[in-house]
């Protein structure tokens, strides 16, 4: 039976709230870190490793939510898997066994891959059918709750509340998002009358948005990881400044992401596309080529413009591809891309290690122009 999307408010609204609360669970975790370390009195060596556990667990998850989400559709699966973001949270902040500790991350990795490619299949059905670009918003959504969740889990550690019960507050204005959001959640995972396959092999078109996806996401984690690093070395920037260097990222991605939209119906999203790639390639070119240490801050500023519509333009050109069900797409789209937030940094630093870091930015720089240059190419295949 074909389903059909009333008037399209109640789910552009869940899907926001639900961006937003993967986005709080995130940056809420960020500054439990260095109290894991402490807690669980392991060196950086070891929670690198730990860390990786939560990359592997997501990397799980997200071809099996396709499955997932055409046998029981986005709000069930939303439900279930951002229910498991809740409870796990508070487990982040007390657990003290490393063991354990691995355990919880592949946890915290499976239901926040589960939730990721839900949401964004919920993201993609719904802008098709409200037939104009929605996806920007969506995913700035994603990054306000990132600076939601690490500024108040931030302020909370500092003004001395103890970390369960920060994570506990957390957790329950997270639970209060599901709760408003559930009613306009999509019981289905395509709006097509034919029940879509459970697993299909992978089409090539969907691999390159997947490729370039990986390409966006890994200046994303570089500049995350290593940002600060490479104002000290290649600057001389000190440590004050430094720290800026993903905070200007955070502020023009997120500020992108809110006149994205409008951007994209203005301009076209190929057009939007290609200036957002050669900005966020103008913006490393700066930072790394303007000698002085504020010269190359702007230059960040730059690039979390840039990258800031990369990612939801190509998820929304991942829903308008019909060589493969949407709930299969996204999960392709989003298990590629994943790679460059989980891998990428650790190869930035075996390359920093063997050649120097500005030669890792260098290729960050180029990631940004392939990206630009294959625009084109990937939109006339869709």
């Amino acid at each position: 039976m074909s389903v059909a999307i009333e008037s399209g408010s109640n789910e552009r609204v869940a899907t926001r709230l639900i961006f937003l609360l993967g986005g709080i669970v995130l940056g809420a975790w960020a500054p439990l870190v260095p109290l894991a370390k402490e807690r669980l009195g392991v060196g950086e060596g070891a929670l690198g490793l730990l860390l990786l556990c939560m990359g592997v667990g997501s990397i799980l998850a997200m071809p099996m939510t396709a499955f997932l989400t055409s046998r029981f559709g986005c709000r069930q699966v939303i439900t279930v898997s951002a229910t498991g973001l809740c409870l796990v949270l508070p487990l982040l902040a007390t657990v003290g066994d490393v063991a354990l500790m691995a355990v919880t991350l592949v946890g915290f990795g499976i239901v926040m891959g589960c939730t990721s490619v839900s949401m964004n299949l919920q993201a993609v059905l719904v802008e098709r059918q409200a037939g104009g670009s929605l996806m920007s918003g969506f995913h700035a959504m994603f990054s306000l709750g990132g600076i939601i969740g690490s500024g108040s889990m931030a302020l909370m550690l500092t003004l001395g509340v103890p970390a369960l019960p920060a994570a506990l507050a957390v957790s329950l204005v997270m639970l209060g998002l599901l709760l408003a959001a559930r009613p306009g959640l999509l019981p289905y995972s395509d709006a097509g009358e034919a029940k879509p396959p459970a697993f299909v092999v992978p089409q090539g078109i969907v691999l390159a948005i997947g490729a370039l996806s990986l390409l966006a996401m890994l200046a994303e984690g570089g500049v995350l990881d290593w940002g600060a690093l490479f104002m000290v070395e290649a600057h001389g920037a000190d440590l004050g400044l430094a720290g800026f260097a993903y905070t200007a990222f955070a502020i023009t991605m997120t500020a992108g992401r809110l006149f994205g939209d409008r951007l994209r119906t203005a301009f076209g999203d190929l057009t939007v596309l290609v200036a957002s790639a050669l900005l966020a390639t103008a913006g490393f070119l700066a930072s790394l080529f303007l000698p002085s240490a504020a010269a190359a801050l702007a230059g960040f500023l730059l690039v979390g413009a840039g990258v800031s519509n990369i990612a939801p333009i190509l998820f929304t050109l991942t829903g308008r591809t019909r060589r493969m069900p949407a709930n299969l797409a996204v999960a392709s789209v989003l298990t590629v891309g994943y790679v460059g937030i989980i891998a990428g940094p650790a190869a930035i630093g075996l390359i920093a290690h063997a050649t120097g870091l500005k030669t890792a930015f260098f290729l960050l720089c180029a990631a940004m122009l392939v990206i630009a240059v294959s625009a084109r190419t990937i939109f006339h295949r869709v």
